[in-house]
C-alpha cells in the first residue's frame, strides 16, 4: 500500500476488485461489456450526428435528445474502458487522485442527465398541452439556458460531494470492492469520521430525486388530462407516441437510482451493488438511443438515409 505521509490521505493507491471473485467470467464479461460499450457509442453518435442532418430536427425535443445521447457517451466513458481494463490486466491498481476524478465526473453526469430527463418532460409538456404556443414557448434562447442549468447543476452538487471526500483520511485498508469509485465503496475505506459527507450526500440526492421526480411527475399529470380530454383517437396516439420514449426512458434510470439508494452498504449486497452500477452505467447509455431510434419514424428515416449515402459513397 502506498503512503504519503505528507498528505491527510495517506492511501495514494486504490485497488480495484471488480468482479475478480468470477475468474473464469473475465474473458466473457469483457466481450459482452465492450459489445456493449462499442454500441453505445456508435448508437449516441448517432443520435446526435442524425439530428445535426436533418432540419426537421431541429426542434427544442431533439436538441434535449441529442445532450441526453452526449451526456450517456460521457458517464458511459468514465467507468466503462477502466472496468474493460480490470478484466484483463492483472494491475486492478488506480490512484487516490483518479479514483476522485473518476467519481467527480460520474456524479456529475448522473446528476446532469437527471435534470436533463425533467427538462425533457417539461419539453413534453408544453408540446402536449401548448402545441399552438410550442415553437413560442420553448425558444431557442430558454433551451439554452434550460441545458446550462443542468450541467451548472450538476457540476456543483458533484464538486460538493468530492469535497466531503477529499476531506476524509484514508490509512487503509486500500481495496475497493467495486470496479470503480461508487460512493459508498470509497466511503467504507475512510479511517475517520464520515459523517459529513453521509449528510451532504443524502441532502443532494433526496433533494435532485425529489425535484427531478415532482418535476416529471406534474408535467405528466398535466399530459395524461390533456390526452383523456382530447376529441380524436388520432390526436389521442400521436401525443402518445411523443411520449413513450421518454417515459420508458425515465423509469429505467429513476428505478435504477431507488433500487440503488435501497440497497443496504453491506458485504451481503457488493454483488447486487456492482450488477445495479453495471446496469446503471454500462447498460441504460446503450438502451437510450435504441428506445428513442425504434419509436421514432423521423430518427429512423434519416438514419437509414445516412447508412444508405454512406454505403452508396463506398461501393462507388
Amino acid at each position: 500500500m502506498a503512503l504519503d505521509e505528507g498528505n491527510q490521505s495517506s492511501v495514494t493507491i486504490f485497488i480495484l476488485l471488480g468482479f475478480s471473485e468470477y475468474p473464469h467470467l473475465q474473458a466473457p464479461l469483457f466481450l459482452m461489456f465492450l459489445t456493449i460499450y462499442t454500441v453505445t457509442l456508435v448508437g449516441n453518435l448517432g443520435i446526435i450526428a442524425v439530428v445535426r442532418i436533418n432540419p426537421k430536427l431541429h426542434t427544442p425535443m431533439y436538441f434535449f435528445l441529442s445532450h441526453l445521447s452526449f451526456l450517456d457517451i460521457c458517464y458511459s466513458s468514465v467507468f466503462t474502458p477502466k472496468l474493460l481494463e480490470i478484466l484483463v490486466m492483472e494491475d486492478r491498481s488506480i490512484s487516490f487522485k483518479a479514483c476522485m476524478v473518476q467519481f467527480f465526473f460520474v456524479c456529475a453526469f448522473v446528476i446532469t442527465e437527471m435534470f436533463m430527463l425533467a427538462v425533457m418532460a417539461y419539453d413534453r409538456f408544453v408540446a402536449v398541452c401548448n402545441p399552438l404556443l410550442y415553437t413560442v414557448a420553448m425558444s431557442r434562447k430558454l433551451c439554452a439556458l434550460l441545458v446550462a442549468g443542468t450541467y451548472v447543476w450538476g457540476g456543483i452538487c458533484s464538486l460538493t460531494l468530492t469535497y466531503s471526500l477529499l476531506e476524509l483520511s484514508f490509512c487503509g485498508p486500500n481495496i475497493i470492492h467495486h470496479f470503480g469509485c461508487e460512493y459508498s465503496a470509497i466511503l467504507s475505506l475512510s479511517c475517520s469520521d464520515p459523517s459529513f459527507s453521509q449528510r451532504m450526500c443524502l441532502v443532494i440526492s433526496t433533494f435532485n430525486e425529489a425535484c427531478s421526480l415532482l418535476i416529471i411527475l406534474a408535467s405528466y399529470i398535466f399530459i395524461v388530462v390533456t390526452i383523456v380530454k382530447m376529441p380524436s383517437t388520432g390526436g389521442l396516439q400521436k401525443a402518445f407516441s411523443t411520449c413513450a420514449s421518454h417515459l420508458t426512458t425515465i423509469i429505467i434510470f429513476h428505478g435504477v437510482i431507488l433500487l440503488l439508494y435501497c440497497v443496504p452498504n453491506s458485504k451481503s449486497s457488493w454483488l447486487l451493488v456492482k450488477v445495479a452500477t453495471v446496469f446503471f452505467t454500462v447498460m441504460i447509455p446503450m438502451l437510450n438511443p435504441l428506445i428513442y431510434s425504434l419509436r421514432n419514424k423521423d430518427v429512423k428515416d434519416t438514419a437509414r438515409k445516412l447508412i444508405h449515402t454512406k454505403l452508396l459513397s463506398h461501393s462507388m
